[in-house]
């Protein structure tokens, strides 16, 4: 959800913005022993990259399993926002007015549109970020992580799901030339029959091919059926197919894009991070972020039952990962649980909610678990709500920060899987 994103991978210069996410295992730096972090914060690193993306993931699935954030917490994000309506990564003054020089981005922006938006009482803010996303579309009709650069579809899936989560309908969110942001999101799916078909690439290589990549492939899957960073315990259908064609609808492109995830996934329930430069020959680590997202998506596409494997390894062997990389990270896994159906204050022995909690200012309310929770959860975070006749609600996305993974927290957007 991802996204969804990468943020502690964008450290360097305004030119790392376009440049590809850290490994999902490596957190972000902490901050110097004299920067005092704002009270109502999630997390303790280093939130100069992935600030509003953690804070944004954090509330986003919280307000999915009844937890409502501390209102601190909230204001804090408030205050992230420019007059413009877009949101940089981190503001460690809002005081000072956004100018030319803050870094703002899509991927931070559309996140706190959709977290602001299952937080409730803030129609005024969620709709300048919405008009501000709206107004640095692209004339493909998709979104770069900042204004102004080409497509990926990451960024376009991201804000997909936050221009829908927010009321808008996608078929009327359009260019001058008539483009949808679906029209740019397809461009990104590799057609079946070839290698690795199926699946979404991030952007066209050098020379013009497109390179599956998981972490796209599953906030492409998201984006295509116009969800976010949050879907709800859908019923799993027939398995997924790859559908051939020159022109496919964004529905058969997200099942395509499920094909190769859970083809992806078959082999050893997880994705893995695409190797190092210099480190080719290494054995490949798992991407706890980026399988995550891959589980969300195959929810999302109703296909529960084949990432049923990847949950249990997650509920296995993600304790660590989350611990080192945040609060982004344990959103990820609340978002992986509660899409499957599995139980988020058991996972693998952990209270997946708790721990998030606790990496933030204590929550203004926190609803006790009960056998209808699911339901109920489902109902207030409005999944199922229809636009177009396409599935909405959330997914991503996209990362972050943290070294979470996409909706962003540690992509590697620009690497083949």
């Amino acid at each position: 959800m991802t996204v969804r994103r990468s943020a502690a991978a964008l450290a360097a210069t305004a030119t790392v913005l376009c440049a590809a996410a850290a490994p999902t295992a490596v957190a972000a730096p902490s901050p110097s022993p004299s920067a005092a972090l704002p009270s109502g914060l999630y997390g303790t690193t280093d939130p100069t990259y992935d600030g509003v993306w953690r804070q944004s993931l954090a509330f986003v699935s919280q307000r999915a399993v009844g937890v409502t954030p501390a209102a601190k917490a909230v204001d804090w994000l408030v205050g992230q926002q420019c007059d413009s309506g877009a949101f940089p990564a981190y503001r460690p003054d809002s005081s000072v007015p956004c100018d030319d020089k803050t870094m703002i981005d899509t991927n931070a922006t559309a996140a706190a549109v959709q977290a602001l938006r299952e937080v409730g009482g803030h129609k005024d803010q969620v709709a300048i970020g919405v008009d501000w996303l709206k107004s640095v579309q692209n004339e493909d009709g998709g979104w770069s992580y900042t204004a102004g650069g080409a497509s990926d579809a990451n960024s376009t899936s991201i804000v997909i799901g936050a221009l829908a989560r927010a009321g808008q309908k996608l078929g009327d969110v359009t260019t001058d030339g008539g483009k949808t942001p679906y029209d740019a999101l397809l461009t990104f799916a590799i057609p079946c029959g070839v290698k690795d078909g199926g699946a979404f690439a991030y952007q066209p290589d050098k020379a013009g091919k497109l390179v599956a990549n998981g972490d796209a492939t599953a906030a492409g899957v998201l984006g295509s059926l116009g969800k976010g960073l949050i879907v709800g315990d859908y019923a799993a259908v027939k398995a997924p197919t790859c559908h051939k064609g020159a022109v496919l609808k964004p529905e058969q492109a997200a099942q395509n894009g499920a094909h190769y995830l859970a083809g992806a996934l078959a082999k050893t329930g997880h994705l893995d991070q695409p190797p190092m430069p210099g480190a080719e020959d290494s054995a490949p680590l798992p991407d706890f972020g980026n399988t995550a997202d891959a589980v969300v998506a195959l929810s999302a596409s109703g296909h529960k039952d084949k990432a049923a494997a990847s949950v249990d390894w997650l509920a296995k062997n993600s304790a660590d990962w989350a611990k080192q990389s945040g609060p982004a990270a344990y959103a990820q896994l609340v978002m992986a649980a509660r899409s499957t159906g599995a139980d988020v204050h058991d996972f693998g022995g952990a209270d997946l909610v708790a721990q998030l909690n606790a990496t933030g200012p204590a929550p203004a309310a926190v609803k006790k678990p009960t056998a209808s929770a699911t339901e109920e959860e489902r109902k207030d975070s409005g999944d199922g709500d229809g636009i177009g006749g396409v599935w909405w609600f959330v997914g991503i996305g996209l990362a972050v920060g943290a070294g979470a993974g996409f909706l962003i927290s540690g992509r590697r957007k620009n690497q083949q899987l």
